[in-house]
């Protein structure tokens, strides 16, 4: 939201120029203060804080002020980062969908085409010789291990997610050459998935890593022969409940079966998912004709 304003500031009038270098020194303090004592920090009056707000896109001050807490507020630790102990159910709403939305864009303006595109050729040559595509996490990140499994199993295609850290070895040493293990991990710097990492690049396999750039596993995953999916969000590891990271990780994880569907084209792939559907709708109840 900040970088928003700081892109269309040299579009603003002169008036609202001033109003805006007010929010960008002390974002938080704009926030809590009243029009009145905006205004005469700007040294503007009182509608012209308003007309600012609506020229950046927003309702009105209140508006404004709601979505701006959402972007500054340091939050409740282990519960949310931008969440206060007395926020109300709209602010909630407001507050948790902006940050989720933050992120998403964020990472579409800096992902790497390169990366994503050297991912998806890894996993359907995977797919289209039948060879091993395994999916590790654990805690949350095992949640969506099992979601790329799903994704991946529509495709016809034989992976697996593993979460416990004793299968997870015994799976990464079975892997080989042209195999694929995709390791997904907030912090990425999990142990037990350092050591996956480790014993599938031993084995051959292309390691494919979901994680914040910078981690050990980051580093493994920046070797030759390798991909690093880089996904970096303001989400503290240790100390937030891992939300945002979640639904950034279930976006990339859709990226990458989006890709590889295509890539195996529609020829056999299209009768597979229509034929999918078919059986699905035979196990629901239809609406009655009355």
């Amino acid at each position: 939201m900040l970088d928003r304003i700081r892109a269309a500031l040299p579009a603003l009038p002169p008036a609202e120029q001033r109003v805006a270098h007010i929010l960008l020194q002390d974002p938080r303090g704009f926030a809590q203060q009243p029009v009145t004592e905006l205004a005469d920090r700007a040294g503007v009056s009182k509608p012209t804080v308003v007309r600012f707000c609506r020229s950046v896109g927003y309702d009105g001050l209140a508006d404004f002020k709601l979505k701006l807490a959402g972007s500054v507020n340091e939050g409740v630790p282990f519960v949310h980062r931008s969440v206060d102990v007395d926020d109300k159910a709209d602010e909630l709403v407001v507050k948790l969908i902006d940050n989720a939305v933050s992120a998403l864009l964020k990472y579409r303006n800096a992902a790497t085409g390169l990366s994503v595109e050297r991912a998806v050729s890894a996993l359907a040559q995977a797919c289209e010789r039948g060879q091993r595509i395994d999916f590790y996490g654990v805690g949350n990140s095992g949640i969506v291990a099992l979601d790329a499994q799903h994704k991946f199993f529509r495709l016809g295609v034989s992976a697996h997610a593993v979460s416990d850290g004793h299968v997870q070895v015994m799976s990464a040493t079975m892997l080989r050459p042209g195999d694929c293990a995709v390791i997904i991990s907030n912090s990425g710097r999990s142990k037990d998935l350092v050591d996956v990492a480790e014993i599938a690049q031993r084995k051959g396999a292309t390691v494919i890593v979901i994680t914040a750039s910078g981690s050990p596993l980051a580093h493994l995953a920046q070797q030759p022969g390798h991909v690093l999916l880089a996904a970096d969000h303001p989400e503290d590891w240790d100390r937030y409940s891992p939300m945002v990271s979640r639904l950034l990780h279930l976006m990339i994880v859709d990226i990458l079966t989006t890709g590889v569907a295509l890539r195996l084209g529609s020829g056999t792939l299209q009768p597979l998912l229509q034929d999918i559907k078919r059986t699905l709708r035979a196990r629901r109840y239809m609406p009655s004709a009355s």
